[in-house]
């Protein structure tokens, strides 16, 4: 049976009779699960040192996935920060990104202070999805003046879309540039037959939420590189993290992490199965009339107008049925499920849904994307003074901010970029009302 140093630890110190004169100030008294949050006392070992229990548990993990993995307890955004501090240098700040990323790589981006250059493939219909290819890469790659840093996609992204990793680490690979990848959204990948995480596909790092698809609680997650691009970093990767981190991680997410290795043991059955429920359901949806995209195996995202309804009013219908969709917006409402997922509750959905009163399609009237034209960095445009305004004010302003709800937390217009018609239309359309602008450019 795989070990579990972390929670082992933590059973036998809630079941000990130890007066706690040590953080936090509840001294395990405040709920049940309150016996378990410590801090790095005697024992307890340290998130960002390279031996204890912590690190035994990351060892355990690693061999798990087959790569190199330490535990976030601060979800993929810690592990996204890191990934970029790992990759860029005081001489090379460049990171050529897929336009779809998460608002942590901004938060990143102004941190690092990176030079960011967009990916924009010509296929790309919605601003939620990047379908970058090889030749999209090769292109964009060709017209750097310089190899950047790196390249960071997102794969899966948060409507089920996933990359073509093995194709885009093989043209990063003949250029020397590591090929970074926010697969928080993929964690279970690995255990599929044949396996489709990042890191078996031929990526140098990637960022893992594990409690996005796999039993963990929130903030669960992980960073993991190839084994050669560890080599050429080891000493850093600790350090890295604890840059970014809070000194004082939770250990009730850190024993969630461990315990979850135990639970990876047998895994893979589950997960098959649950695939195979998953892609029954999905080819009755569609005999139904529903229109689905995405190719994630543990997502079902629906397109609802060419079924009637406007994603808002279909998720709504969901909720009103006491089924609780991921995200939803003007066109998508995006489902995730997982083996934890019971055989009632996919048939509570699949009758939600099949029962939807018949409507004729609404037509798609998403305004059309474009890339700002950029007037500072996003590091400048944020630590610019900035004045919040009303969006019929904003056009022709330099945005300051990230404006993005979470979910998807996708920006429109990302800090230091000048908002247009265009972005204003896109805006509205997905509610946004006020936007934060540098003062003066």
């Amino acid at each position: 049976m795989i070990p579990t140093p972390i929670a082992d630890f933590l059973d036998r110190y809630a079941a000990s009779d130890a007066a706690r004169f040590h953080m936090p100030g509840h001294k395990g008294r405040l709920s049940p699960e309150a016996a378990f949050d410590l801090t790095e006392i005697d024992g307890a070992g340290d998130l960002f040192a390279s031996r204890g229990i912590v690190a035994e548990s990351e060892k355990i993990a690693s061999s798990l996935f087959g790569c190199p993995t330490y535990y976030s307890a601060e979800g993929s955004s810690l592990a996204i920060r890191a990934m970029l501090a790992l990759c860029v240098t005081n001489e090379n700040r460049r990171v050529l990104a897929a336009r779809n990323a998460h608002r942590a790589f901004l938060s990143a981006a102004i941190l690092l202070d990176l030079d960011v250059t967009w990916l924009v493939p010509e296929a790309r219909t919605d601003y939620l999805s990047c379908p970058v290819t090889a030749g999209d890469l090769s292109s964009a790659l060709d017209a750097c003046a310089a190899p950047p840093a790196a390249v960071y996609v997102t794969s899966p992204d948060y409507l089920g879309h996933t990359l073509d990793i093995a194709a885009l680490s093989a043209v990063c690979r003949a250029r020397g540039v590591p090929l970074v990848v926010d697969n928080a959204h993929g964690a279970y990948l690995h255990f599929l037959s044949p396996a489709r995480h990042p890191m078996d596909l031929g990526a140098d790092l990637a960022a893992s939420s594990a409690h996005k698809t796999l039993p963990a609680l929130t903030g669960a997650a992980y960073l993991q590189l190839s084994p050669a691009f560890a080599g050429a970093c080891a000493d850093r990767v600790k350090g890295t993290l604890a840059l970014f981190a809070s000194s004082s991680p939770s250990y009730l997410i850190l024993r969630s992490l461990d315990r979850l290795n135990r639970y990876l043991e047998t895994y893979p059955a589950a997960l098959a199965a649950c695939v195979r429920r998953i892609d029954a359901l999905r080819r009755r949806l569609i005999s139904a009339g529903f229109s689905l995209v995405g190719d994630e195996p543990l997502k079902l995202t629906l397109r609802t107008k060419p079924v009637g309804y406007t994603g808002d009013a279909l998720a709504r219908a969901l909720l009103e049925a006491g089924l609780v969709p991921e995200f939803y917006d003007p066109d998508f409402v995006t489902l995730m499920l997982t083996p934890e997922n019971t055989e009632a509750e996919l048939t509570r959905l699949e009758t939600a849904l099949t029962s939807l009163e018949k409507r004729p399609p609404l037509p798609e009237l998403r305004p059309a994307l474009t890339l700002p034209e950029r007037v500072l960095s996003p590091r400048a445009a944020f630590f610019a003074p900035r004045v919040r305004l009303p969006l019929d004010a904003a056009a022709g302003r330099v945005a300051a901010a990230v404006t993005a709800f979470c979910p998807p937390a996708v920006p429109i217009v990302t800090p230091g970029e000048r908002i247009g018609d265009s972005e204003l239309a896109l805006m509205r359309y997905y509610g946004v009302t006020t936007v934060d602008a540098v003062a003066e450019v």
